[in-house]
């Protein structure tokens, strides 16, 4: 399979990855994969790596793409291995535990290692995928830390694999129509983003790895609040300089024991937009409202898996409810089969700059003062 020879990321961050760069909207989004010279037969060859809930969904999720297939698996369960293979007809030449993972390198029969494990193992997990000289999706977010995101931006580029990062609200009509509404400027300057989301995870196993910091990287902000910060920036199509942000009170404080319950903060962009989020794990919240100089536009739920309901100052929102994972794999794989590279906005850039606001806000509510950040 043709590797696609990426610029260095030193050389695209000195070409100016700064506050003004936009992300696409839905014009220009489909642009990257119109007209692309792709191969009449040919998919991409995926193998999952650790088959939790997530991995289970996107498994289904093949079903629905027409670039993709489920050709390998990489767990540490020998029992999943065997359903697994049974349920979705995998060569045992393709299963990997993880100590076996590095032998990838000798398998031409898989392309892409699709990374689902805690946030705690994406880096080791992506390196080692890239280093077998396969491309990486890995899930958000990207890493544990901004310093970590880098990491593995050097060694997909170094072993010229590409590395994206598993936004799949970017190939969503809905939030395509936000990006449209926001960076254009449909209804004028957006002033005001609220955008908040929760679950009600009480009764989650004390086992469970969301609760473990070494694992998580942190509690409902890394895990939720990463769409509330992903969907300000690319509404805006701009990268906030400053955030102030909080800790609320613990009401489990026997469950939530290394990592927040919940944390609100305040993000300021460049143009003059203030974004306020909450994310919290003891409640349902899902919902997104931009207030703009003309008019506003909304969407509840809003950042989940949908189905979405938005509408604007002008009118209700009438799109098609897709398959969210299965649109994001296929509009990944087709730049890949053709031998482009991936836009910067679906890449290691972008889950490292999201990185850089989330450690923003928890530096924020640990220290109550207003943090910048840095372009």
């Amino acid at each position: 399979m043709k590797k696609s020879s990426r610029r260095s990321f030193v050389k695209k961050i000195g070409l100016g990855l700064g506050a003004t760069t936009l992300l696409p909207t839905l014009s220009s989004f489909e642009a990257y994969t119109t007209n692309l010279n792709l191969p009449s037969d040919k998919k991409l060859n995926i193998a999952l790596c650790g088959l939790g809930r997530y991995a289970s969904l996107l498994a289904e999720s093949f079903k629905d793409t027409k670039y993709c297939h489920l050709a390998g698996i990489i767990t540490g369960t020998p029992s999943k291995a065997v359903s697994w293979q049974q349920k979705y007809n995998i060569p045992k030449e393709n299963i990997y535990s993880y100590e076996n993972y590095d032998d990838l390198v000798n398998n031409k029969n898989i392309d892409l290692v699709y990374v689902v494990l805690p946030n705690g193992m994406h880096k080791e997990y992506t390196i080692r995928a890239a280093q077998a000289g396969k491309h990486v999706i890995v899930e958000k977010p990207m890493a544990n830390t901004a310093a970590d995101c880098l990491e593995m931006i050097k060694a997909c580029n170094k072993a010229g694999v590409q590395l994206a990062v598993g936004y799949r609200l970017h190939y969503e009509p809905n939030h395509q129509e936000l990006m449209r509404l926001g960076q254009q400027n449909i209804f004028g300057q957006v002033n005001l983003i609220e955008c908040s989301l929760g679950y009600d995870i009480r009764d989650i196993s004390l086992s469970d790895w969301h609760l473990n910091k070494e694992l998580s990287g942190g509690g409902a902000l890394m895990n939720l609040g990463i769409y509330c910060v992903q969907s300000n920036r690319y509404v805006l199509g701009e990268e906030p300089v400053s955030v102030t942000a909080q800790f609320a009170p613990k009401t489990r404080p026997d469950i939530f024991k290394e990592v927040e319950e919940n944390i609100s903060w305040q993000l300021n962009f460049p143009s003059g937009a203030l974004c306020t989020s909450n994310t919290t794990s003891i409640c349902g919240v899902d919902r997104f409202f931009a207030s703009a100089d003309k008019g506003y536009f909304e969407l509840s739920p809003a950042v989940s898996y949908g189905p979405f309901r938005g509408r604007s100052s002008e009118k209700e929102f009438d799109f098609p409810v897709i398959n969210q994972q299965a649109a994001q794999m296929d509009g990944m794989a087709k730049v890949i089969l053709a031998g482009n590279d991936l836009p910067d906005h679906i890449t290691g850039i972008e889950g490292w700059k999201d990185l850089k606001v989330l450690e923003a806000i928890y530096q924020a509510a640990e220290t109550g003062k207003r943090i910048k950040i840095e372009s």
